[in-house]
């Protein structure tokens, strides 16, 4: 309040001082009228900004504020030749700290793919000291990707499949923009969701893919295979994600992501945050083109919802672009 009203002063001496320096003009009335008008919208731009300020505050109180850089969690599964092309890639990123590779094939990964990686890493990120970690996982599940990692060098987990690639430009953007909302998901990818209006007396939700998204211009899922968050939301859908949640997934192989998108909506009761980015697919396509996808995806929505008791996810039209890169943003 004090600041608000100091800053009505000031606009006030400033309208005064317009208006004795502008007697006799035929303007004056017209002045006069825009200072009371600038310190109206002044003076609740502030209050509207302060009550936001303090509700964003509140829900970052748990996520520590980003210091340093990302840690890479890529997932991957018998393709050691993507995998050695992303590595390569994201090791010249600017940002990257530590790599994490989600491994749940049978065997172990061989002495040489690390030694390759290894080399690959030193090769390319300009001297930087690049942690290089397999976590081994025990059975093949999906929802290995997002075990929890205790030991972890960063807050900041930048999660991505092993058959796509972003420009490190977009990535450190993206980045940039998770700092500035770090309870939040960032990413590349945007999905959707909506009632379907034919199920009377029940709602009842539908998967959108990315023409939904492009349609409606609307999105309240960001994919994690392509996304930044905190990695507080490891420990939470390990150990605090009804349970119920990881077994459906496990039993369905499907809807990992999702579930991560609830469960960061149900935290934050915000929506996530698109990234506009060129996407380079470098493997061949995935579940996602076999028959039947979007209906399985809409099954695991209403299951989610059924699990938390009501529907989570935000939807929004807001997208982050990089200006300095874009004619029309």
């Amino acid at each position: 309040m004090r600041r608000n009203y100091i800053s009505r002063r000031i606009l006030q001496r400033f309208c005064s001082q317009v208006v004795i320096s502008s007697i006799g003009s035929i303007k004056i009335k017209l002045l006069l009228c825009c200072c009371i008008a600038f310190t109206v919208v002044f003076i609740a731009g502030r209050a509207v900004t302060s009550m936001g300020w303090r509700h964003r505050h509140e829900s970052l109180r748990h996520f520590s504020t980003p210091r340093n850089g990302y840690t890479i969690l890529i997932n991957t599964w018998k393709r050691n030749d993507l995998l050695k092309q992303s590595i390569s890639h994201y090791a010249s990123c600017v940002g990257l700290d530590s790599i994490h590779i989600v491994w749940s094939e049978p065997d172990p990964p061989s002495e040489s793919l690390y030694d390759f990686l290894w080399d690959t890493i030193k090769s390319n990120s300009d001297g930087k000291d690049i942690e290089l970690r397999f976590d081994i996982n025990k059975e093949d599940s999906l929802n290995n990707r997002f075990k929890e990692i205790k030991d972890l060098k960063t807050v900041a987990i930048f999660s991505v499949d092993d058959d796509i690639i972003f420009p490190c430009t977009s990535v450190e953007f993206a980045f940039n923009a998770w700092q500035s909302a770090p309870d939040t998901m960032v990413g590349f990818v945007p999905r959707s969701h909506w009632v379907d209006k034919s199920k009377k007396n029940i709602d009842y939700y539908t998967y959108g893919g990315w023409w939904s998204v492009w349609w409606m211009g609307t999105y309240s899922m960001v994919l994690s295979k392509a996304a930044f968050f905190h990695k507080n939301y490891l420990f939470s859908y390990t150990n605090q994600m009804p349970a119920s949640i990881r077994e459906y997934v496990a039993k369905n192989r499907n809807c990992e992501d999702i579930a991560m998108s609830f469960l960061v909506a149900n935290t934050t009761g915000a929506p996530p945050i698109w990234v506009k980015g060129k996407i380079s697919e470098i493997g061949s396509t995935g579940i996602s083109s076999l028959g039947g996808h979007k209906r399985q995806r809409t099954q695991c929505i209403n299951k989610f919802v059924g699990e938390y008791g009501n529907m989570p996810l935000v939807s929004t039209s807001l997208k982050a672009v990089d200006s300095r890169n874009s004619w029309f943003w």
